[in-house]
Parts: C-alpha cells; sequence; structure tokens
C-alpha cells in the first residue's frame, strides 16, 4: 500500500513537472482542430509559449534562474531547427509570420520545456547527484554530442561512441531524489534513457498534431523510427549536464552532491 501511495506522489510531482510540456501539447492539439482567427497556427503557438512562460515566472512556478536556462534551451534548440531544417531532416510545412529561414520561433519552446522539466523536477523531487564527474570531463562531452547533431551530416555519425563514453563517465554517478521524505535513488545513466524514450514517445504525439514533419510523414502521419531514441537520448544527457553544471557553478554542489533544490 505504501509502494502504492509513494508511486502515485512521484507521478503527481512528475506530471506537476511536465506542465509546460503539457500546455504546449494541448496547444498543438486545440490549434490543429480549431482553426484560430487573425494569425497562422504557428504563431499563435508562439503566443501561447510566451504567456504560458510569463505566467510560471509571475506566479512563482519558475525563478528567474530558471529563466535563463529555459532561455538558453531555447536559443540551442533553434540553431539546432535552423541546421536541421536546411539539412532537409524535417520540415515546418505551415505559413507563419514569426519564422527565420522557415523555422517558426515556437520551436524552441519545445527544447526549453526539456529544461522546464528537468529544473521543475529537479525542485520538487530536491534531486542529489552522488559522485558528478569533474567539469573539465562534463563539458567537452556536452559539446561534443551537441555538436555531433551537426557534423554528422559531413563526417562520420560518433553517436554511438559518445553514448558508450558516457556510460563509462557516469558508470559511478547516482542521481537521487525524495518521495514524501523518503529518498530514493537509480544510476544517472538509466534517468537519461527513460527521460530519452518519454519524449520520443512525446515526438509522436507532436508530429500526429503536426508540429513538424519528417520526410517519410508528408503524405500520412507515421510512427517516428525508433532509431530517434537514441537522438533523444543523446540531447537529454546535453540538456541535463548544462542544467548540472550550471548548478555546479552557482555553488550548489558539494563534496561531489548537489545539495541544492533549487538553481
Amino acid at each position: 500500500m505504501r509502494a502504492l501511495k509513494q508511486l502515485i506522489c512521484f507521478g503527481w510531482q512528475q506530471a506537476l513537472s511536465c506542465l509546460f510540456p503539457v500546455v504546449i501539447f494541448a496547444s498543438l492539439a486545440l490549434t490543429k482542430i480549431m482553426t484560430l482567427p487573425f494569425l497562422p497556427r504557428y504563431d499563435w503557438l508562439l503566443f501561447i509559449c510566451l504567456l504560458m512562460q510569463w505566467w510560471m515566472v509571475r506566479f512563482g512556478l519558475e525563478t528567474w534562474d530558471e529563466l535563463k536556462v529555459i532561455t538558453l534551451f531555447h536559443l540551442i534548440g533553434l540553431a539546432l531547427e535552423l541546421f536541421k531544417t536546411h539539412m532537409g531532416s524535417w520540415t515546418y510545412p505551415e505559413e507563419g509570420y514569426f519564422k527565420i529561414w522557415g523555422v517558426p520561433l515556437y520551436s524552441g519552446f519545445m527544447y526549453a520545456s526539456v529544461a522546464s522539466y528537468l529544473c521543475q523536477a529537479w525542485r520538487r523531487l530536491r534531486v542529489e547527484l552522488v559522485k558528478w564527474p569533474p567539469l573539465l570531463v562534463v563539458v567537452p562531452l556536452a559539446a561534443a554530442i551537441y555538436l555531433n547533431f551537426f557534423t554528422h551530416h559531413y563526417w562520420i555519425d560518433i553517436r554511438w561512441w559518445l553514448s558508450g563514453l558516457v556510460v563509462i563517465v557516469f558508470w559511478r554517478t547516482w542521481v537521487t531524489y525524495e518521495v514524501n521524505r523518503t529518498r530514493y535513488r537509480m544510476p544517472l545513466a538509466l534517468s537519461y534513457v527513460l527521460i530519452g524514450f518519454f519524449i520520443w514517445i512525446a515526438e509522436n504525439i507532436a508530429t500526429f498534431f503536426g508540429a513538424w514533419e519528417y520526410p517519410n510523414q508528408t503524405e500520412a502521419w507515421s510512427l517516428v523510427h525508433v532509431g530517434k531514441v537514441s537522438s533523444w537520448l543523446l540531447l537529454v544527457i546535453v540538456s541535463f549536464l548544462i542544467v548540472a553544471t550550471l548548478k555546479q557553478v552557482k555553488g550548489t554542489f558539494s563534496k561531489g552532491i548537489g545539495t541544492s533544490p533549487n538553481l
């Protein structure tokens, strides 16, 4: 009985942490079903995301420091979107006034929502990291993973080498979290896999509602290839490393363990 209660509580905290992504999915569904007046759909999605971001900060659901992290992810995601659409990896076929080189500005919020989830879950579950590797290892690894999203179009794809390196670097690292004043722990690498898998599920929902289109979805929607899980896994790792590194820079780590629930 206690295990079920803890599971429900954990699920509720996760759901609260996913508030921003849920609003994005709901907006995608709403604007897919209904034609809103005055503006194209992509522009409505941008304004909804901006309004949601303002609301979360205004009512204390996100701190200003968390907003800075989310803004950073928006820029990182937008840069990736600009490159990937240029290379033909996917497209945004609908019209919009607020687009840069064919990429609607709301797209960066889909990456920012991942950062929002990480920041929210970190704070709500009082996440701590045990035996976190040094910055001199973490920063180059995160940079290499992010750059591979670009360079594999011109050079060999080293994602599997990077994945193996992640396992080696974080072999001894654990993430601990609190549910109803009881602490639990799991290997950090496992948390990467779980988050990456659920983002792949979210990606299928997003493409179903027309957030973007892969080449094989032009005529009719189809399931996103399961191989994309590896891409999201690596992107989650980059996201997590950036959040954790910023926390470390702000002095929230002590003796290799993150002790502060806030960014």
